[in-house]
């Protein structure tokens, strides 16, 4: 890392640039908020005037140290709807969290070569399907270059003419080196974040700034030294405002990137720019960029290793995911095989298809424990067999399924003009992206699934197979949270089978995937796109656990549910590849809308000098058996406990939360009790 760097990251880490933020005035909300909540406007007027005014009460910055320009100045700008207005709008409409469009990938590398007057000559040459759409999109450029504008006349009056006239032709007509690339970018993604889009990704980062790279490399513009510098500089940028964007804590704001994995045409994507962002993302030590590894079976093992590092110091990422498992279940789905071949991660690690795609793969979750509990306790008098137990399951989680894709109809999204000239096809066919693009698809997570297969396990090695545990005593457990029967919870933790150590656990897991695939299989949404099955739990893993009673693996009532596709927080006698092997399930090829195995390694298991090397082993080996997604935490629970205790001594400790890295000590209590519940593994 360069001095410059150091310094420039110190005086991110000190927040010495937010003394430039401020508050909106009375005065000035008095102006706004008559004019963005006009209801004589359309949404579309509403949306692309509050991005006007925005953008221009911004104060361009320009941070001592840094050569990516671009600093939110104004840390709250009021929504288009009142919250009158929008409990209007849910009377006759579905609304996703916020109602607008979010999660998305967009063509960075073609709207970085051609400028944003390339895509207005895409307006203007297009289909005119929506003529308000083409009117306001180009009304969007004028005020999207008319910001960069502002920021180049500050750069040229600092003493960087070049800088400025450069930002300023960019912008316009596309970059032609890293540094340009780099700051058009910043420019669209700070406009991005302004537009009220949310969870704005990175998308193939290796892919789109290789050809820019490479000319630098060639021209004697850039070293591969001076390149890494400029790559750190521009990892930074993300940090500056990523407290301001919207999410459900700091760092849960979808600055997700991707590397590796494999060209439209399947030939090996990795590259010069995979090696360099892995560096970068380790020198710098950020919660953003996330940074995403695609691996296959042909990975070599010393990428692996490259990738261990990033996971030693404890940054939570990279997340890897497997192309032989997400690319056939993407084909699968319906994605043409370019398509799914180019896919990027979203804001936590539902898999997403840049440019063409307005899927919503977290729209929402089925409780996949709660279902097997109550099956369990509506139905188990009157089974003798796993079988026949079985059989209550999937009518149960069939019924969930179609209940739940019931509901998500009439969606409401709020236009995005600006998100939308940078897609794909959009400009060129003249609509808005919330109107629907080549893939329509929606996301259900399927929560609790180590739970559920365990409480089935359970009942069949505890009940059904060995009769250990009498049917009515096992109920009776269940009613009283096992107050008054404390040997039962220890026989249901401890002795039943436990899915990622026993086969017969193992096995009931992946039926009950296979369950889900076939409860969503047909399912349409009313857009024509269908419904993925996943193995993610995001937030649910909180939620549906505190009103979810005492089940039948063991667990208390309210207690947390493990995150993700992982295993129980209680399992034992197990190692981490017994655990990662019982999660590569076939079903997968089925289920991968996204949710990783999540695992949580000791820090010691570090201090060996091959540790590199064998938790590189051990990732390779999950990919290897068929796992389709894999995030490893770096931890110590004593250190967790004392930042609990005292949090103004541990600013810097990052953890992994569910999809997303944060610093410990930035994140609620619940959320910081759950990751200290995990499974620590000290030994490979």
């Amino acid at each position: 890392m360069t001095e410059r760097i150091k310094k420039l990251k110190a005086a991110l880490e000190n927040r010495e640039h937010r003394v430039h933020r401020r508050k909106l005035t009375e005065e000035e909300l008095s102006v706004i908020l008559p004019q963005i909540r006009n209801r004589a406007l359309t949404y579309m007027e509403r949306h692309t005037l509050r991005l006007k005014l925005f953008l221009e009460l911004e104060q361009p910055v320009l941070l001592p140290g840094t050569e990516v320009y671009g600093l939110r100045t104004i840390e709250y700008f009021p929504d288009i709807y009142s919250e009158e207005e929008l409990e209007e709008i849910k009377k006759t409409h579905y609304v996703h969290e916020k109602g607008k469009v979010t999660n998305l990938s967009w063509a960075v590398e073609t709207v970085l070569t051609e400028g944003l007057e390339g895509r207005r000559a895409r307006l203007l040459n297009g289909a005119r399907a929506d003529e308000e759409f083409v009117r306001l999109a180009g009304e969007t450029i004028d005020i999207v270059e008319a910001f960069a504008d502002r920021y180049a006349a500050a750069i040229t009056e600092s003493g960087k003419p070049d800088a400025g006239e450069a930002l300023s032709r960019a912008v316009r007509f596309g970059a032609k080196t890293m540094a340009e690339a780099f700051q058009v970018f910043r420019i669209l993604h700070f406009a991005v974040w302004a537009s009220d889009c949310y969870h704005n990704t990175v998308g193939r980062f290796d892919q789109w700034l290789l050809p820019f790279y490479r000319h630098d490399l060639e021209n004697g513009i850039e070293t591969k030294e001076s390149a890494l510098e400029k790559i750190e500089d521009f990892f930074l940028s993300f940090n500056w405002d990523s407290d301001l964007y919207y999410s459900l804590a700091w760092g849960d704001n979808g600055q997700s990137l991707v590397l590796g994995g494999c060209l439209r045409d399947s030939t090996c994507a990795v590259n010069e720019i995979t090696e360099l962002a892995l560096i970068a993302a380790r020198e710098v030590r950020q919660i953003d960029p996330k940074i995403n590894l695609r691996v296959d079976k042909n990975t070599p093992i010393e990428l692996y290793e490259l990738a261990t590092e990033l996971t030693k110091i404890g940054l939570g990422f990279p997340q890897y995911a497997n192309d032989d498992v997400v690319i056939p279940c993407l084909e699968y789905w319906g994605y043409e095989p370019e398509d799914a071949r180019n896919y990027a991660i979203a804001a936590c690690w539902e898999f997403i298809v840049p440019e063409n795609a307005m899927d919503i793969p977290n729209i929402n979750g089925v409780p996949l424990a709660e279902i097997v509990h109550d099956v369990i306790e509506a139905h188990l008098m009157e089974c003798d067999t796993l079988e026949e137990l079985m059989a209550f399951v999937k009518d149960a989680l069939t019924k969930r399924a179609i209940d739940m894709a019931s509901v998500v109809k009439n969606l409401h999204l709020e236009p995005a003009p600006l998100l939308s000239l940078l897609m794909g096809t959009c400009a060129d066919e003249g609509k808005d992206i919330s109107a629907g693009a080549k893939y329509n698809n929606i996301g259900f997570h399927g929560t609790g699934l180590s739970s559920a297969a365990d409480q089935l396990a359970a009942v069949d090695s505890m009940i059904f197979r060995t009769g250990k545990i009498e049917k009515e005593r096992l109920l009776k457990g269940l009613s009283e949270n096992y107050q008054n029967d404390r040997e039962l919870r220890w026989m249901l933790r401890n002795e039943a089978d436990k899915m990622g150590r026993d086969e017969s656990a193992n096995e009931i897991g992946n039926r009950l995937l296979h369950i889900f695939a076939d409860a969503v299989e047909g399912l349409r949404n009313e857009r024509g796109g269908i419904v993925r099955a996943g193995t993610g739990s995001a937030m649910y893993y909180v939620w549906h656990s505190r009103d979810l009673p005492a089940t039948a693996d063991g667990r208390d009532a309210g207690e947390y549910l493990p995150a993700n596709f992982s295993p129980s927080l209680f399992l034992t006698k197990a190692g981490p590849l017994s655990a990662l092997l019982g999660f590569s399930s076939d079903a997968l090829k089925r289920t991968s809308n996204g949710g990783p195995m999540t695992l949580e390694l000791h820090d010691s298991v570090f201090k060996d000098e091959q540790s590199v090397s064998k938790v590189a082993q051990l990732v390779r080996a999950y990919i290897l058996a068929g796992g389709h997604q894999l995030q490893l935490n770096s931890v110590n629970a004593e250190k967790l406990r004392a930042a609990q205790l005292e949090p103004e001594k541990h600013q810097d400790l990052i953890v992994r939360v569910w999809g997303w890295s944060g610093h410990f000590v930035e994140l609620d209590r619940c959320y910081q009790d759950q990751v200290l519940s995990r499974v620590e593994y000290k030994e490979l």
